[in-house]
C-alpha cells in the first residue's frame, strides 16, 4: 500500500525569521483541518535553491505553488477544504 504525500509543503533556509513565522501558522493551520505537512530546506535541494531561493518561505499544496513570503491562512484553510482533483 503507497502511502500518500502530505498536501502541504513548507519551502524553508535556516535562519528565515519569515521561515519561521510561515511554520507556525501552517501547523496551526494543519492543526484545524488534520492535514500533515512536510518541510523542505533549499540548502540541500539545488533545484529549489534555483527556483525559490529569493522568495522564502514558499508553501507548496498539492505540489503547486500557493503563496510565498507570508501564509494567507483563511485561503489556504479554504483550499485544504475544497476536494482534491
Amino acid at each position: 500500500m503507497s502511502r500518500r504525500q502530505p498536501r502541504i509543503t513548507l519551502i524553508t533556509r535556516p535562519g528565515c525569521h519569515l521561515c519561521d513565522d510561515a511554520r507556525v501558522a501552517i501547523a496551526r493551520v494543519a492543526g484545524q483541518t488534520g492535514d500533515e505537512w512536510v518541510e523542505q530546506d533549499v540548502t540541500a535541494d539545488i533545484e529549489l535553491e534555483r527556483d525559490y531561493g529569493e522568495r522564502l518561505p514558499v508553501v507548496l499544496l498539492d505540489g503547486r505553488e500557493h503563496g510565498y513570503w507570508r501564509v494567507e491562512e483563511q485561503r489556504l484553510l479554504d483550499d485544504l477544504r475544497r476536494p482534491v482533483d
